[in-house]
């Protein structure tokens, strides 16, 4: 082989340009339980981007016209996939029954009361494309006024921080600062930063990813499911993102279902993902001894919220 030959044998292949590359598939997994008249904008913000290819709808529980609607619709568009009649199973396992039935590369998971802003889907995949596996990018959530809402970037969530912000005792002094967990009253990010914990609202896992750490523990009902799959990306030694760019609007408290059984929920939630991180015998009792007040701090805050109101 002559001098020439070898060089081109050896030569690195030309990069195929952007434009012919074929982009993955993302398929929209949201999880459906009595959301009333939020679910219809979200629905139809998913079906508005170009960039998604599916959309399947886990329905737990609607009201009968609700439900007429969603099989109407899934029968119109056939990027829809709808799951029904396996009763309320929780949000983890719902979302885990959505995702096994989707079809695309990237699975991005969607609240039924949040509204994709445009671009959203596009800032969620490309920055999730060549990060370590396992990586989460999880979106900007918004409230309606485009306020950040409180969840969207998370510090690390432990007892002493988790009952210092349910309480909001870590607000009334500067020295207790360090225990607030949420980060929405931070300078934002001009790209993509590393966060602990983003928000189950609107967020992008690789489908390879979300399989690699078997998904959503289902033992969690509802809520804090979230933070338990961040945790477990992290300590594979994955990365977990928040990216400001992919911006979604959240109402938030739209369920038909009763506050106080919601945070009942929570309060359970953060009990069990405190016991399931707890190493050794101290932490251990500490986390189960702890159990009960948090979950009594969390049954606390409707009623502060029916106060308040007044």
């Amino acid at each position: 082989m002559n001098g020439i030959a070898a060089q081109i044998v050896a030569a690195e292949p030309a990069p195929t340009p952007e434009f012919l590359r074929p982009r993955p598939r993302i398929s929209v997994v949201m999880v459906v339980y009595m959301t009333g008249e939020a679910l219809t904008g979200s629905v139809a913000s998913v079906l508005r981007d170009p960039l998604a290819d599916q959309l399947v709808i886990v329905d737990n529980g609607s009201t009968a016209a609700e439900a007429g609607a969603l099989r109407a619709l899934a029968d119109r568009d056939s990027r829809i996939v709808l799951l029904a009649g396996h009763g309320n199973v929780g949000f983890a396992r719902g979302a885990n029954l959505g995702a096994h039935r989707a079809r695309g590369e990237i699975l991005v998971f969607l609240n039924p009361d949040a509204f994709l802003q445009p671009g959203c889907l596009a800032a969620l995949a490309a920055e999730i494309e060549d990060r370590p596996s396992p990586c989460i990018v999880g979106g900007r959530v918004l409230n309606p006024d485009r306020t950040e809402q409180r969840g969207a970037r998370r510090g690390e969530i432990t007892p002493m921080s988790a009952l210092m912000s349910l309480s909001r005792l870590s607000r009334l002094a500067p020295q207790w600062r360090r225990y607030e967990v949420h980060w929405e009253d931070q300078a934002l990010p001009e790209t993509a930063v590393a966060a602990p914990t983003i928000s189950g609202a609107c967020f992008a896992m690789r489908r390879v990813d979300f399989d690699s750490v078997s998904g959503f523990d289902e033992k969690y009902f509802l809520h804090v499911e979230d933070v338990d799959l961040c945790w477990r990306v992290r300590r594979q030694g994955g990365v977990v993102l928040f990216h400001p760019g992919a911006e979604v609007i959240h109402l938030g408290h739209t369920s038909q279902t009763s506050p106080l059984k919601v945070e009942f929920h929570k309060g359970v939630g953060l009990a069990r993902y405190f016991r399931k991180r707890a190493e050794g015998v101290w932490q251990q009792l500490g986390a189960l001894l702890l159990s009960p007040i948090i979950v009594c701090t969390a049954l606390v805050r409707p009623l502060l919220w029916r106060l308040r109101a007044r």
